[in-house]
């Protein structure tokens, strides 16, 4: 190694962008609002959630909230923010795309872990997958980074409705509509020890990753992707646009998408949550979570630029460093609340006190991941990540 090439190392706290890190906490404390359903009751309910639980009063208002203003657009955000970290990982270091295999290959370990240990609905494998092959992407112009993601999300969205149009709802009602007898087999499932969920995680798992992840993981991870690179190299995620242009994206978008997703609950309720209509359905939020996404975008960058040195943004900053960590500490929690080798309150929980779960997580995360920041200068499952990947203590 000649003496003007730097050697790999992570990224210093000091080197770090701030927008990046809050909206990174912003989109994994997020995430978590939608995830609480299919930890708490049959992943059903994330297709269709009038199959379990109550849907009316505070039950459905809390439901209301989450699938507009959260569900999707969060995973969504997250998803491209790996794409930026993509760039950030691979700039200025040598054998940059040796070195980002390699740490894919671990975080596709970890997913694995994740996936089969504890819960099914682990994103970690798919990113990893995805990433070893967006990495190739990474000198494209943003324009074109940007055509290519929206064409890889559009081919999703273009294959459910043909199906729709010509298939009708032979094709999902299985799905959407679940026999009551399967539904409280999950139940019983989940409610029951660590070996017995094997009997769905395991199976649920690998069908997530091989043919979930080809027919639409892959499509839509990997579109994401590629727009978040776009958004770096063009400033977006890095608070290099002006004023104007972030006030407009936040205005702009968070419209856009707020009603998109709103005409798509009108018309699903008019259609009285047929399974006929479901694949259409999907499309309102399907595209309404991108213009919302963006319009996050622009909120969080416009906040950060008037009070990047506040509490809320240096606690969100905090969670977002740790985003890892954070992520599998989420399933932890939840799988000890829900699961039978916890508390055991799988599907007796109504939605509404799932949102105090998710407050009860976030009340725990928010701190301790600033507390150990003061100590540390990574987390727990970033140190070892970071040690296997450079293949020395970070």
């Amino acid at each position: 190694m000649s003496a003007e090439q730097p050697s790999p190392a992570p990224t210093a706290p000091s080197d770090r962008i701030m927008s990046l890190d809050v909206l990174r906490g912003v989109a994994l404390l997020g995430i978590l609002l939608v995830n609480i359903w299919v930890f708490a009751m049959p992943e059903a309910v994330l297709l269709n959630p009038t199959v379990y639980g109550d849907f009316t009063g505070w039950d459905y208002f809390s439901w209301l909230v989450t699938h507009i203003f959260v569900e999707q657009k969060m995973i969504s955000l997250f998803t491209m923010l790996f794409g930026a970290g993509v760039l950030l990982f691979t700039t200025g270091k040598e054998r940059a795309v040796r070195l980002f295999q390699r740490r894919n290959a671990w975080l596709l370990i970890i997913g694995l872990a994740h996936a089969y240990l504890l819960w099914y609905g682990d994103i970690l494998v798919a990113y990893a997958l995805c990433g070893l092959l967006v990495v190739y992407l990474r000198h494209w112009p943003p324009l074109r980074l940007f055509l290519l993601g929206i064409g890889f999300i559009g081919i999703i969205s273009v294959s459910e409705v043909l199906v729709a149009l010509t298939a009708g709802a032979d094709i999902i009602r299985e799905q959407w509509e679940p026999a009551t007898a399967v539904l409280q087999s999950e139940v019983q499932t989940y409610r029951s020890g660590w070996v017995e969920q094997t009997e769905h995680r395991v199976p649920t798992a690998f069908t997530r990753q091989t043919s979930g992840f080809i027919n639409y993981s892959a499509w839509r991870v990997g579109g994401l992707m590629c727009i978040g690179m776009a958004l770096y190299k063009s400033g977006f995620l890095t608070n290099d646009r002006s004023t104007k242009t972030y006030l407009a994206l936040a205005i702009g978008g968070s419209a856009i998408g707020i009603l998109t997703t709103s005409i798509g609950v009108w018309y699903i309720a008019a259609m009285q949550w047929q399974a006929e209509y479901a694949l259409l359905w999907r499309q309102f939020n399907y595209w309404g979570s991108l213009a919302l996404a963006g319009g996050y975008i622009g909120i969080v960058m416009l906040w950060c630029r008037l009070w990047a040195t506040g509490v809320v943004s240096q606690s969100l900053a905090a969670v977002g460093r740790l985003a890892l960590t954070n992520y599998l500490l989420q399933s932890v929690l939840a799988t000890f609340v829900f699961y039978g080798h916890g508390l055991g309150l799988f599907g007796q929980l109504s939605r509404i006190e799932m949102v105090g779960v998710v407050l009860a997580i976030w009340a725990i995360q928010i701190p301790v991941s600033v507390l150990w920041l003061r100590y540390f200068r990574y987390g727990p499952v970033e140190w070892i990540w970071r040690s296997l990947t450079y293949g020395q203590r970070p």
